[in-house]
């Protein structure tokens, strides 16, 4: 790339049109290195707090895969297909920079179908937390289930798109604690409000502005 843009440079252009020629009429994305930066801007400032706490970092790798648009238009696409079929769809890998051993999260979105609640099954490492349809935290993994009426998802109207949003530690030796499971919920309900505001769900698919950590009796 350096040497593309000193044979640039050699042509004499002006600075305007050199930006043109050389990057093909687009600044480079800016490194996204804080927790406030990371899935795209997604994350509120108690989910970049707590994204911070649980990956015991204040310093992020630069991950420009994550986009809400590209995954918010990649989830209407799917919804036209039949569910069985529908991949889950990354909106971000988060991760502290590359040689510090600890750990990374990802977060991704998909849709699910009503045997996929957990309802009155309680899996080992997942505590029920009463938010939208359902919400599991634990220390490893997170699941956010809502409903979403849009006009970007043809006959939602009739029949709410079911939309799940999920949250997984590569590995994760964190312990299964309250702060824990509230951390790891709020980042995920964090992403999943600005995907659901992406989509343009009604009533941002039923969730608050704030999460809702009030556990379930087990």
């Amino acid at each position: 790339m350096r040497l593309f843009r000193v044979k640039c440079a050699a042509l004499g252009l002006a600075a305007g049109l050199l930006a043109t020629a050389c990057t093909g009429g687009e600044e480079p994305e800016p490194e996204r290195v804080t927790a406030g930066q990371q899935c795209d801007g997604a994350l509120s400032p108690d989910a970049a707090r707590a994204l911070e706490t649980v990956l015991r970092t204040k310093e992020f790798s630069h991950d420009p895969k994550g986009g809400l648009e590209r995954i918010t238009g990649e989830l209407v696409q799917d919804y036209r297909k039949p569910l069985p079929t529908t991949p889950y769809r990354y909106l971000c890998r988060v991760g502290p920079p590359v040689g510090l051993g600890i750990d990374s999260i990802d977060v991704k979105f998909g849709f699910y179908e009503e045997e996929d609640l957990f309802e009155d099954v309680h899996p080992r490492g997942l505590h029920p937390y009463d938010m939208a349809v359902e919400a599991q935290s634990g220390p490893k993994k997170s699941y956010l289930f809502v409903r979403c009426v849009s006009p970007r998802l043809e006959g939602s109207d009739e029949r709410p798109a079911r939309v799940m949003g999920s949250l997984a530690f590569d590995r994760s030796e964190l312990p299964d604690t309250v702060p824990v499971r509230e951390a790891n919920l709020t980042i995920l309900h964090s992403a999943t409000l600005a995907v659901v505001r992406e989509l343009g769900c009604r009533d941002d698919a039923g969730l608050t502005e704030k999460p809702v950590l009030k556990a379930l009796p087990e």
